[in-house]
């Protein structure tokens, strides 16, 4: 079977003179590329906009709008894209203006064919490489998950090698680590991975659990235990018989309930409450937590014994500023995921938004990266992820941390917001969040329905599109 051809790389120029459209679009038409052509320099937006072009070319002076105003939103949409500037007005102090605001190149009219064919040829390679880049992440992601883990850095690796020496062997085991690392994740990979991967995997979380409920949740009851115990109950440990059970938060469980855990691990059996005889029970145990066991063993409160037993195996999970090389692996694959989750088409992250996650220190780890890119995907209205979809605290020095102790200090180039972009309030549909949105940009744009397209960093189709889906009423700016 023969390998697919690569996706074809856009073009888009903008001129007030179709002959000098007509004249670019013949000199460099090519396989592989595609040319889009206006006179229009908002319909020009529009198309950047909707096909995120690689390269477009401008005239400097055009009715409507200049060709700097143009190269300014391209820039703001995305500075990847490669802007040539194109004028008959050619001064030093423009074309220094214009390599200030983002152009690649600036070329004096008449334009010189050989030159410009040149020039692209040179913006259609790097293309070309940038799209292989992404083809190889595509591949790289494939080879670096590991049960539903992502990862390639070497703590990763040795990580995922670990969990398969144990998986077949162990008992007991610890896992230990920062809030948000994946310390579930790697119970489920030993469970998989494990002789009784067929039978239950059950979960406690022991901090949720109510002191005087912890002996029956996990080892059940008999009926007439005790008042409202009107029948038998199965505790956790049975159900897990033949299975896996996880004990996760293991530092917040009682030290009278961590004695009878610790009986239940050496003898492999289970005393109903109000019952007289032990029930046998052959159920691997996982726990973990986010304390230093040993500096509660110091302060008493977590039974030593107890911790060498859960430790005969212990698992560190490495927190992700520890292993940012995985960040844009796992940002691919959280994409990928809300994308489904949320039935929109999200390309990626501008550059300018990799940069501001690059940044960042990650004190939430990946469960604060998956609400970062959650809220950002619920809140973009175009296909790529800007700084501004981002949450305000990763590049505003004004806005408040996510907590007392957690700040981020703010990207020294972050532009300004074109508009206020909140957190999507618990109980609003994601429709109703993108009514709210284009309901707030029209109002800015004073019902100017190409001002608002440009503040959403959308096309002015796809938001008429939006419109008459949400049957908005626009009243014009008298």
């Amino acid at each position: 079977m023969a390998d697919a051809l690569p996706p074809a790389i856009k073009l888009v120029a903008v001129d007030d003179y179709p002959q000098t459209l007509e004249l670019l679009s013949e000199a460099l038409a090519q396989e592989g590329l595609e040319i889009y052509t206006t006179t229009d320099p908002e319909e020009c937006l529009d198309v950047v906009f909707r096909e995120h072009p690689q390269i477009v070319l401008v005239d400097l002076i055009m009715p409507k709008m200049s060709g700097m105003e143009v190269l300014e939103r391209i820039v703001e949409f995305d500075p990847a894209i490669d802007v040539i500037l194109m004028t008959a007005h050619y001064s030093t102090e423009s074309a220094v203006e214009a390599i200030q605001k983002g152009a690649c190149d600036y070329l004096n009219k008449p334009v010189s064919i050989d030159a410009l064919r040149k020039r692209i040829s040179r913006l259609l390679a790097d293309a070309r490489r940038r799209q292989r880049a992404v083809e190889l992440d595509d591949a790289l992601l494939e080879t670096c998950q590991f049960e539903s883990m992502v990862g390639r850095s070497p703590a990763m690796w040795e990580l995922f090698a670990r969990i398969r020496r144990v998986a077949p062997h162990f008992r007991t085991a610890l896992i230990t680590g920062p809030t948000g690392t994946g310390k579930d994740l790697v119970a489920r990979g030993l469970h998989r991975l494990s002789p009784v991967t067929s039978g239950n995997f059950v979960v406690c979380n022991c901090s949720a659990v109510v002191e005087t409920l912890f002996e029956s949740e996990l080892f059940g009851y008999v009926k007439g235990a005790f008042t409202g115990a009107n029948q038998d109950k199965m505790g956790l440990f049975e159900f897990a018989n033949g299975g896996t059970l996880f004990l996760d938060e293991i530092g917040d469980m009682p030290l009278g309930m961590q004695a009878k855990l610790l009986r239940v691990l050496q003898n492999q059996e289970v005393l109903r409450v109000g019952s007289v005889t032990p029930r046998r029970i052959s159920a691997r145990v996982v726990a973990a937590t986010n304390r230093d066991l040993r500096a509660m063993i110091r302060d008493r409160q977590f039974r030593e014994d107890l911790y060498y037993r859960l430790a005969m195996v212990e698992i560190r999970t490495p927190p992700l500023a520890e292993r940012k090389e995985d960040l844009p692996l796992l940002v691919r694959h959280l994409l990928e995921k809300f994308s489904q989750q949320f039935r929109k088409e999200i390309r990626g992250l501008t550059y300018r938004a990799q940069s501001v996650l690059a940044r960042h220190e990650w004190p939430g780890n990946v469960r604060e990266l998956e609400n970062v890119l959650g809220n950002a995907s619920m809140m973009v209205m175009g296909d790529m992820i800007d700084v501004q979809d981002l949450p305000p605290y990763l590049w505003r020095s004004d806005a408040p941390p996510p907590s007392d102790d957690e700040t981020a200090p703010a990207p020294a180039s972050a532009p300004a917001e074109p508009m206020p972009m909140t957190a999507p309030e618990s109980g609003l549909s994601l429709d109703e969040q993108e009514k709210r949105l284009l309901v707030a940009a029209l109002e800015k744009a004073g019902g100017n329905q190409s001002e608002a397209a440009r503040i959403l960093r959308i096309g002015r189709d796809r938001l008429r599109y939006k419109i008459a889906k949400y049957n908005l009423t626009v009243a014009s700016r008298s």
